[in-house]
């Protein structure tokens, strides 16, 4: 992998992660823009103990332009867009409209490929190689900022998630706090290691899904499984099976087959609901250990947490979304439409369609 950084005309961050070696990125963006100006502000919620970013700049954010004009797409002749060179293997670039700035942290954008028609699971097994470096690479830059203490790499994909660009790419937050949902998984490793004299809760689920009717796939080094208490249609998490804290731990072996397990996860996804169906929309996201202090979670370290992505869909059936009504946007109490085994089982089915 080559990387190689420069900047964009109002001073954002741009990055080429490369395939070759010999390849030369020296494009300058053409571009009369200002220099990027961000409302970003953190508030606490006193009540529910969690954090609320306010972007009112988001409001004016790029919202599904033809595909013509996408601004992911590489620099063509006088087709200016956010990557100034004609052609790109991965680009990671600095939000435009950033939820997360400054003090309150950093967003990132993370494009796949140039190829603006494809998606993730269309990439090649280098291609995916290389996206899993970028991340990589960038969790370790992002943990180093000092207003950084988590770093979470995600990939919003489809319409009915909320994608504004058709253009295949990810995303990365990188928070001045640890996010409720890690917070909360960390309460519970404490617990746990607690009433059972220092049993780790991650290994114990992993080894009890491995035994059990809910994986989906399994290699040498990483196991896909629907977790028993599924909050969604369609839900799979992906563990290394050699426990590490975040992406940079990860050894060459479990690098290696990464993209072969999580290509064909993907792939899985788009045959859940048959042919003639619209790409299933998910969301995947990458648990990593925060890198700030862990002190309120009773002697619970970094290495005590398990890497993991987690990987699901709002469909739950053909021509049908799952909506956070009620129960779960009143309460955060969900509500399963699909049996996590049935899901499970309907993955293995479609692994050869």
């Amino acid at each position: 992998m080559k990387k190689t950084s420069t900047r964009l005309a109002d001073g954002r961050e741009l990055i080429y992660y490369d395939l070759r070696d010999d390849a030369v990125r020296d494009a300058v963006d053409r571009r009369p823009l200002d220099r990027t100006v961000t409302t970003s502000e953190i508030r606490r919620d006193v009540l529910l103990g969690d954090s609320v970013a306010v972007a009112s700049h988001r409001q004016g954010r790029t919202y599904h332009p033809p595909a013509d004009q996408c601004p992911l797409c590489p620099t063509r002749g006088d087709r200016l867009s956010e990557i100034p060179d004609s052609s790109y293997d991965v680009v990671v670039f600095e939000n435009r409209f950033p939820s997360l700035a400054g003090d309150s942290g950093r967003c990132e954008v993370v494009c796949f490929t140039s190829d603006h028609d494809a998606s993730f699971a269309d990439l090649t097994a280098e291609q995916a190689r290389l996206v899993l470096d970028a991340w990589t690479d960038r969790t370790s830059e992002l943990s180093h900022l000092p207003a950084v203490e988590q770093v979470f790499c995600f990939e919003n994909r489809g319409a009915e998630i909320g994608v504004t660009l058709g253009h295949p790419h990810g995303q990365i937050y990188a928070y001045p706090f640890t996010t409720p949902r890690t917070a909360l998984m960390l309460r519970s490793l404490a617990a746990h290691q607690e009433a059972t004299g220092g049993e780790n809760l991650f290994d114990a689920v992993v080894e009890r899904e491995l035994t059990g009717e809910r994986v989906v796939l399994e290699g040498e080094h990483w196991v896909a499984f629907v977790p028993y208490a599924a909050h969604w249609p369609y839900e799979v998490h992906l563990y290394p099976k050699r426990r590490v804290p975040d992406l940079l731990a990860l050894d060459e072996a479990a690098r290696t087959e990464f993209p072969q397990v999580y290509l064909e996860l993907l792939r899985r996804f788009d045959r859940i609901f048959g042919t003639g169906e619209p790409p299933t929309p998910y969301i995947a996201a990458w648990h990593q250990a925060p890198f700030g202090a862990l002190e309120e979670f009773d002697g619970v370290t970094r290495d005590d947490f398990a890497l993991h992505l987690e990987l699901f869909t709002i469909r739950r059936t053909s021509g049908k979304l799952k909506f956070l009504a009620g129960s779960e946007s009143g309460m955060s109490v969900f509500i399963n439409d699909v049996p996590p085994e049935r899901a499970a089982e309907r993955l293995r089915e479609v692994a050869s369609s």
